[in-house]
């Protein structure tokens, strides 16, 4: 059997998506299967088992169209006996179609069910898409196909030539070879609402420093560079550093998060990456619904405010003052840190706290 997977675009949704691709695993573990998705994202999954190949498709930008008929004819070169779609438009059904696969199975969403052989419909409440969480949502579909649902864990691994960078990385940056380093994530690539402010953050990495003798790295992908050095400038203390100046790929990012006591981080991609990988996470929630992303990590905090305004769901704050993450402070976070922190391993089951604005 060979099934085709077309994966989602952005690194938290294609990491809560190994659920999915698991169940498929233990349902059909002779059956090679085939993920699509963007060159970039495929070190995610690097070390595990659970695609066997990828057809890489950037379907964006110039040539876009040339890429997705080489795409399909690959695909049909496979002689797919089904194809899953993870993405909520009918140009990826569209490809599904096309592929050739004996089964298109996807949700009818976006005109998509027009190409789909197996359609399913999201739920929804009064007219609104319900909030579920992505794991379930992909889930879903693997149930539809028969398989079994055993597990929502996420799941990724580490290559011994990441470890080994990270190792050198450690190195170059004098960190402390034990698990003394919490990690901090400030933006997102969703938009400027999930992003935390710079001098919340610079508040946070100094007071960890200072009042928990433990070092911090902050982390940071290619746009925000800028932001994570003035983070270390301004807390200007020996124990904060940054990875700015470093070449972080996407297994060398795993290797750092698999190694350190905690993640604080907005509701982006690192943050299921260290679901995956068991490191516990202080998670910053502002215009989203944390019921969307939910990852069922058992070693977890979650800050969200209370306000009439959240969650929007926006990219831009439509009422300008952004105050679900500005109102979020250092001191509300450091709290959640020590609760981490406070148990002998740095492990607690997972915690909703709603705080007062």
């Amino acid at each position: 059997m060979r099934i085709g997977v077309i994966l989602p675009n952005w690194v938290g949704d294609l990491v809560m998506a190994t659920p999915m691709l698991r169940a498929i695993r233990d349902k059909h573990p002779q059956a090679e299967i085939v993920g699509v998705c963007r060159k970039f994202l495929t070190p995610l999954l690097a070390g595990t088992s659970l695609v066997d190949r990828f057809h890489p498709w950037e379907h964006n930008g110039r040539g876009w169209l040339g890429r997705s008929w080489q795409l399909v004819r690959s695909l049909r070169a496979e002689q797919l006996d089904a194809m899953f779609v993870l993405r909520n438009s009918a140009y990826a059904a569209g490809i599904g179609w096309l592929s050739g696969a004996r089964q298109n199975i996807g949700y009818a969403r976006r005109g998509s069910g027009f190409f789909l052989t197996k359609a399913l419909l999201a739920p929804r409440v009064n007219g609104k898409f319900a909030p579920i969480s992505a794991v379930d949502y992909y889930l879903q579909l693997a149930e539809a196909f028969g398989c079994d649902i055993e597990a929502k864990q996420l799941e990724l691994a580490t290559l011994p030539a990441d470890e080994q960078a990270a190792d050198e990385q450690w190195e170059r940056l004098d960190l402390p070879a034990g698990r003394e380093v919490i990690l901090l994530n400030t933006g997102g690539a969703f938009g400027s609402t999930k992003h935390w402010p710079l001098e919340q953050s610079v508040a946070l990495a100094r007071r960890v420093a200072e009042e928990l003798d433990h070092h911090v790295l902050v982390l940071c992908g290619p746009n925000e560079r800028k932001e994570a050095s003035t983070i270390v400038a301004q807390a200007n203390h020996p124990r904060v550093k940054s990875v700015a100046a470093e070449d972080v790929s996407f297994g060398v990012t795993k290797a750092i998060i698999r190694r350190s006591r905690l993640l604080v981080t907005t509701d982006s991609g690192p943050r299921h990456i260290a679901s995956a990988l068991d490191t516990p996470t202080v998670t910053l929630f502002g215009p989203i619904d944390p019921r969307w992303s939910r990852n069922y990590q058992q070693h977890s905090v979650e800050l969200q405010l209370s306000l009439d305004c959240a969650p929007c769901g926006k990219k831009v704050c439509p009422l300008v003052h952004h105050r679900c993450m500005k109102d979020l402070s250092a001191g509300m976070v450091l709290g959640a840190v020590k609760q981490l922190l406070s148990t002998s391993t740095g492990r607690v089951a997972a915690i909703r706290e709603n705080c007062a604005a």
